[in-house]
């Protein structure tokens, strides 16, 4: 059986055979292949090609690295199609979602080939007498990069482009679910120009992830999952002296107030609650219906729902698997847990015929109604195809809601009013706000990032703060005495 391996160096390496995991075809249920799992040798192996790279790295000129940016643009773009096929068979989302998921990091490389007007600094000329001052930006060195397995491209995509452009070098752990998108990357990046060592590819799981919190050569670490792990990777590096940024999960919500378009709300309803399986930190999993547009909605998406196909990705289905058996049946429970709180179920996933060979991890599009804040359907983050609607009678209320959840990462209004549109925009607490807008994922320009307990670190990924999170600042005050005080008459006034 074929495995995928570790990238260090330029090269593929096999790592401790007796090290590996499976990887699944969710679609099938079939072991397609072997992941290597690094353990402490690999580990630091992979960190000592980033550091050895990196002196190299920094020093290349900024017109020399934005080539390399460039030419892994134009490579990435031609394989769009190939990464997409990869991501289908590994994480199960349909081939359109993949190739959209492509895309948007794609977006996130055309921004980082302007790094040279996003490094520039700042120069105060005779700040004093004779004294001027400048600021640069400068590569922190080596870094790591720990992605989900929901966004097995777009959320490395996110990172690694915006680090390698400003001088670092980057390790990235990939999800073992689905490692072979990250493969496919490295030897873009090789065939771009970019240097071995400036991009590793160490696969893993907990010992891997802890080797590099831990390892005294990597100085910064981003990373996107669940919030506990979130947390955890926060505390653990920076403990460890480290720069952070943890994006954690999220509880989305989508307002609907009583004058929004039924239909235009239905269709952005299903759209981002079921697209991606609902694998997306972004997806819609709370629809909260103000007044009496909950019948009609309710309604509306019940039947946007049922003629929903799900099934193998590969075949033109509008919904793949969820990634493993395990969360998959994790997710029904949340349904049958929300049944038996007393929440009516309109559209039933467990029940679904998929279009598909073999044993898939399939679960249908699923539809609560009557769900209250106190059920676990509610409080928790199901990361699965499973759409609660939550009735309140008032504005206030649905904004209390939202305010109230602990997680801030996205949410949405559907109204035809600008004035509560606006409002709703600026008294909302999380990160990222949509109008008539479902999922809110800024362009890569604009920053990603949620609020509370969706991020931990300061900083959010990519467009400026990305620059600036990969960067640290440094000031030189420079005085230079002039040539006659050298014994040299240029003629020049001197300044005694």
């Amino acid at each position: 059986m074929d495995i995928v391996r570790h990238w260090i160096g330029g090269a593929e390496v096999t790592g401790d055979p007796g090290r590996t995991a499976e990887v699944f075809d969710p679609a099938t249920g079939e072991v397609a292949r072997r992941v290597a799992l690094a353990g402490a040798a690999e580990v630091d192996r992979a960190v000592a090609a980033a550091a050895a790279a990196f002196p190299g790295w920094r020093d290349t000129p900024i017109s020399r690295r934005t080539r390399v940016l460039f030419a892994f643009r134009e490579l990435l773009d031609a394989a769009a199609d190939e990464l997409a096929e990869i991501i289908t068979a590994e994480h199960g989302k349909v081939v359109s979602d993949a190739r959209g998921e492509v895309a948007r990091g794609l977006e996130v490389v055309e921004f980082a080939c302007g790094i040279g007007h996003l490094l520039k600094g700042g120069h105060t000329e005779n700040a004093s007498t004779g004294v001027d001052v400048h600021g640069t930006r400068q590569p922190l060195g080596p870094v790591a990069v720990i992605s989900p397995f929901n966004f097995p491209a777009m959320v490395p995509l996110w990172f690694v482009p915006m680090a390698i452009a400003a001088g670092n070098t980057v390790v990235l752990k990939p999800s073992e679910k689905d490692p072979s998108a990250a493969l496919l990357l490295a030897r873009l990046w090789q065939r771009a120009g970019l240097p071995d060592g400036v991009f590793t590819v160490l696969h893993g799981d907990k010992e891997a992830v802890d080797g590099l919190l831990d390892h005294p050569d990597i100085k910064a670490v981003s990373f996107v999952g669940s919030t506990p792990v979130a947390r955890y990777v926060h505390q653990r590096a920076s403990a460890a002296g480290k720069r952070v940024q943890a994006l954690g999960g999220a509880k989305n919500h989508m307002v609907v107030l009583p004058d929004a378009d039924v239909d235009l709300t239905a269709d952005a309803a299903i759209n981002a609650g079921f697209g991606s399986a609902g694998e997306r930190c972004m997806a819609i999993s709370v629809v909260v219906a103000v007044g009496a547009i909950a019948d009609p909605l309710v309604d509306a998406i019940a039947d946007r729902a049922r003629a929903l196909r799900t099934g193998d990705g590969r075949r033109g289905c509008d919904m793949g698997p969820l990634i493993t058996a395990e969360h998959r049946d994790k997710v029904a429970g949340y349904v049958a847990a929300g049944a038996g709180a007393g929440a009516r179920v309109v559209v039933d996933g467990r029940d679904v015929q998929p279009d598909a060979d073999g044993s898939g991890f399939f679960l249908g599009p699923t539809l609560l109604d009557h769900v209250t804040p106190a059920m676990s359907v509610y409080t928790d983050e199901i990361f699965g195809p499973v759409l609660s609607v939550v009735r309140v009678e008032t504005y206030a209320e649905a904004l209390s809601l939202v305010n109230g959840n602990p997680y801030g990462n996205g949410t949405a209004i559907f109204t035809n009013d600008g004035g509560a549109a606006r409002r709703f925009a600026n008294e909302v607490e999380v990160g990222m706000v949509g109008v008539n807008v479902p999922i809110p994922v800024p362009v890569a320009y604009y920053s990603f990032g949620g609020w509370k307990d969706s991020l931990f670190g300061d900083t959010h990924a990519h467009g400026t703060d990305g620059v600036h999170f990969f960067t640290r600042g440094k000031v030189v005050t420079s005085r230079w005495p002039d040539d006659g005080h050298r014994g040299v008459d240029l003629g020049f006034p001197r300044n005694d």
